[in-house]
């Protein structure tokens, strides 16, 4: 028998220290015996100690399988302490949620988005008759588009914090500066662009129906739109980063609350500061004509400064190249929506559908960004955009796995779609009472309602499940890319949906339009 002090040596044989393996060599498997009989021979039959320390260094060779296992299921090593932090247990203990949590998560948050709607609503009602709306009409062009802005660069930031915070990517304070700076520089650069183009599209959009082009009205409309678009792109985007970092430290799930939050924010400022920068720039329009586009280049000049902070983050790089296509085809479908509007609305028959169109889009907005969201926080912990995993089984889901299949995401769908109804019961009951609109609430007014919500509602969830996975195979990083789609798809269905309610109750004989004139 090999002595204590000889094992000890053979343990620190060539300067490395070894796990020394006693036992029965009988216990060993085939292949381990037969490296244990090549130590034997190359060492000699007299140093038996050595030889299962030579096994263990042959092991440490080819990377330890067994201590790789180990590693893989939660050793208790410090290094792997170290390694789970990032990967492990932490980030994916927000998935960990029962139907109850969710609702009780998401419901104050998503209450806070309707209110803000209907506050947008009223606001809008009440602008419409100042003189920069009566005469520039290319404002109202402007408004779905600015509105639109939420979904397009508020939320999408709103899910790719959550996303990052979820994941470990902002755990430290130097990963969560480098996060928001880098990502308060990239909705600057979307926003200005986005807003630019904005103002292009309603200066088109109202030249080509009356055939009448002002430079006077497109220096205000570009100025308006680009000012609005960064004020509320900065304040909003501030608000955020507070959001998801307190729910962090809560212990909230930032996907619940954060994109609700946005949204009932978004609208609200947005109109506001659009309002309040069109009214003040149309009155020096006339004196002070130098006003509006001084306006308008300050912002443009800051451009180059936000998109060098942007490049050279690495977390932003990619979106600031790569996210360009869903900003841009939002707000055109933004665009057709609001054109829908504006001419629904210029028919007196249908003057009371305007206050409702922003609750219902709204909320339809919300409730998809929250599920997207959730989605995309799920894959992310499988791993990267474009690998095959697990927690991305399917890419054209049925109705059926959408809302009653056992997954989280399933689950969360079947709570987001039971909120329609209470919810805008509550912001009805809201706008009747404060005597918005134009349309008494009847049953059967409610009940068309009710069912062009339930619909948009029932087809932009199945669409985010199945966008979700779409795009996650194509490699494409759906904090990005999906939810300004899905939140113009919203506005696009919403605003649909209620020009058909209302048209089949005027023609059933529900004719009610001076309610609240």
């Amino acid at each position: 028998m090999t002595s204590k002090q000889d094992q000890k040596e053979a343990h620190h044989t060539n300067g490395v220290v070894l796990p020394i393996v006693s036992g029965s060599i009988d216990c060993l498997s085939s292949p381990d015996r037969e490296h244990l009989v090549e130590s034997s021979e190359f060492l000699g039959p007299e140093v038996v100690g050595v030889e299962v320390v030579v096994i263990e260094s042959r092991a440490n060779a080819k990377g330890v399988r067994e201590e790789d296992a180990l590693l893989e299921n939660g050793s208790q090593t410090t290094e792997s302490d170290d390694t789970s932090t990032d990967r492990g247990p932490e980030p994916r203990s927000p998935l960990k949620e029962t139907s109850f949590s969710i609702g009780l998560q998401v419901l104050f948050p998503f209450l806070l988005a309707g209110f803000g709607t209907v506050a947008a609503g009223m606001v809008l009602d009440m602008v419409q008759h100042w003189d920069v709306f009566k005469y520039v009409g290319e404002v109202f062009i402007l408004v779905p588009a600015l509105l639109g802005l939420k979904g397009n660069l508020e939320m999408t930031l709103a899910s790719r914090l959550s996303t990052a915070a979820n994941i470990g990517q902002m755990d430290t304070p130097k990963e969560l500066w480098r996060m928001i700076i880098g990502n308060m520089a990239l909705i600057q650069v979307q926003a200005t662009v986005v807003g630019f183009l904005a103002s292009i599209a309603a200066v088109v959009f109202g030249w080509i129906p009356d055939g009448h082009f002002s430079i006077g009205h497109a220096i205000l409309l570009c100025a308006s739109s680009v000012a609005t678009a960064f004020i509320a792109s900065l304040v909003l985007g501030m608000i955020m980063i507070g959001v998801i970092i307190g729910s962090r430290k809560m212990g909230i799930n930032p996907d619940n609350v954060a994109t609700p939050i946005a949204a009932s924010l978004g609208d609200l400022i947005t109109l506001a500061l659009l309002s309040g920068i069109s009214w003040g720039l149309y009155i020096e329009l006339e004196d002070k004509a130098y006003v509006n586009p001084l306006v308008f280049a300050f912002f443009v000049a800051l451009l180059p400064l936000w998109i060098i902070i942007a490049k050279r983050n690495p977390a932003t790089r990619e979106v600031l190249y790569s996210g360009w296509e869903p900003v841009i085809i939002a707000m055109a479908i933004s665009s057709v929506g609001g054109l829908i509007l504006g001419k629904t609305v210029s028919d007196p028959n249908f003057a009371g559908m305007a206050v409702f169109t922003p609750v219902i889009n709204g909320v339809g907005g919300n409730l998809v960004a929250v599920q997207a969201s959730r989605i995309s926080t799920y894959l992310h912990m499988g791993g990267m955009p474009g690998e095959t995993s697990e927690m991305a089984p399917r890419k054209c889901p049925s109705p059926c796995s959408t809302f009653f299949s056992s997954d989280v995401n399933s689950q969360s769908a079947r709570v987001l779609f039971l909120l329609v109804v209470p919810g805008h019961l509550i912001f009805l009951y809201t706008i009747s009472s404060m005597r918005g609109g134009h349309t008494t609430l009847t049953l059967i007014f409610i009940v068309f309602y009710m069912t062009a919500a339930l619909l948009q509602v029932f087809i932009l969830l199945y669409i985010a499940d199945w966008m979700v996975h779409w795009m996650w195979g194509r490699g494409l990083d759906p904090d990005n890319f999906s939810i300004p789609y899905l939140t113009a798809l919203g506005d696009l269905l919403g605003t649909g949906f209620l020009a058909l309610s209302f048209h089949i109750l005027w023609l059933i004989g529900d004719r009610d339009t001076d309610v609240g004139d």
